[in-house]
């Protein structure tokens, strides 16, 4: 028995052909292409003098973590560990935040709110900021561990970046070490930097995950 209302509603307009599709496949007038480029960890250093150099230049930059705090079991930097190493060496003279899922609604908002406003520099988070942020001065996305994220993910925090009309940039950061299954990870990312159309993305994420 199907409860949810959504399933037969589809179902009812699929057989009626009560159902129309509208296709968007462009970016909204006066946005550019987000540059995605994929980076081995020991690029690190001339990763961030970037994002200083778009700092200075009165931009504003994501750091994205796949983890609030550090695992002994996974070899990730946590999104509390980066904070602190940013701070205190990558982007030492930057104004640094903070966000993650488990803080209080009230904290959250206070941050982004203080992001927004271009107080803040840099961010640093994990995938809160996913949907829902609008930025336009947000110039660069830097994804910590891009290996660990799906494509739906990756596409989806790229989208926080290009909003303006400057040119924005994702690089995503891996440390993988190589091997087969590195390989296939290294493919699945490449189609980041091969293609934006969200729907050739889809079709990459439904070849290597299957559907379901």
């Amino acid at each position: 028995v199907m409860t949810a209302t959504p399933i037969p509603r589809t179902l009812a307009m699929t057989e009626y052909g009560d159902l129309e599709v509208s296709l968007l496949d462009e970016l909204p007038p006066g946005r550019r292409p987000v540059r995605t480029a994929l980076r081995r960890a020991d690029r690190r250093p001339r990763i961030f003098s970037f994002a200083a150099e778009q700092m200075r230049a009165g931009r504003q930059v994501y750091i994205v973590y796949p983890l609030i705090e550090e695992s002994e079991k996974m070899d990730l930097k946590s999104a509390e560990e980066g904070f602190a190493e940013l701070q205190g060496e990558l982007l030492r003279g930057f104004k640094v935040g903070l966000l993650h899922g488990q803080m209080e609604a009230d904290d959250k908002a206070a941050v982004m709110g203080t992001f927004k406003s271009g107080q803040i520099q840099a961010l640093v988070s994990t995938t809160v900021i996913e949907v829902g942020v609008d930025v336009p001065n947000a110039t660069v996305m830097i994804i910590e561990h891009a290996e660990r994220f799906g494509l739906a993910q990756l596409h989806q925090l790229r989208g926080r970046v290009g909003r303006g009309g400057d040119q924005s940039y994702c690089i995503m950061v891996t440390y993988l070490q190589g091997g087969r299954e590195g390989s296939d990870v290294l493919a699945r990312l490449e189609t980041m930097c091969a293609t934006q159309d969200g729907f050739e993305i889809a079709e990459k994420d439904l070849e290597i995950r299957g559907p379901g």
